[in-house]
């Protein structure tokens, strides 16, 4: 009756294992390819972002709107995987590329007024005016997979009414988590031959 009992439990296994090898495999897709639309989200939230900071700057001065800085830098940004390209518009000198995180954050409000980072004391993009409008217009979307490349210009507005249009490039890669991040933020002010 035991060597039964064992017989039959090794002929319900080798069925068990038989009928695991047999059946269709669990298929799933990883699409890492970033399409236009997430390109265009991106950079949406770019100009959301870049108001929000100059709203908290202006509404809570420049702790405010370091905080604010830092936590769209952390979204936006690929800083946890290493250097970022990134050049300010009108940066100079040995501040002219900023690979790293406070670099990007010094970008955004100005260096941090306590201690001496850099030469540069001015205060940052979204603190010198307060900027109230935001738009991007690409003149080039290039999707390579997993990353994109564009080419366009941002059109800011401040409180006045005056405007601002430099002129961004940004590579943008798809992370395994599925998130869309920066890893290049190369700005330029228009060219003026005159």
């Amino acid at each position: 009756m035991l060597r039964t009992s064992v017989a039959a439990a090794a002929v319900a296994a080798t069925s068990l294992v038989g009928a695991q090898v047999h059946s269709k495999p669990v298929i799933e897709v990883f699409s890492t390819a970033i399409t236009e639309a997430e390109v265009n989200q991106t950079a949406r939230g770019w100009c959301d972002a870049v108001l929000a900071i100059s709203d908290a700057y202006q509404k809570g001065g420049y702790e405010a709107g370091k905080a604010k800085a830092e936590a769209v830098i952390d979204t936006a940004y690929a800083f946890d995987f290493g250097p970022i390209a990134f050049k300010p518009t009108y940066a100079v000198g040995d501040e002219t590329f900023r690979t790293t995180r406070e670099g990007a954050i010094a970008y955004f409000v100005g260096p941090d007024p306590t201690i001496d980072l850099y030469r540069d004391k001015k205060l940052g993009f979204t603190t010198y005016r307060h900027w109230v409008k935001c738009e991007f217009k690409n003149y080039v979307v290039q999707l390579f997979g997993n990353t994109a490349n564009t080419m366009g210009q941002v059109i800011l507005t401040d409180s006045n009414g005056q405007t601002a249009e430099p002129e961004k490039t940004w590579t943008f890669i798809r992370e395994m988590n599925g998130d869309v991040r920066i890893v290049l933020h190369h700005s330029s002010a228009p060219f003026d031959a005159r």
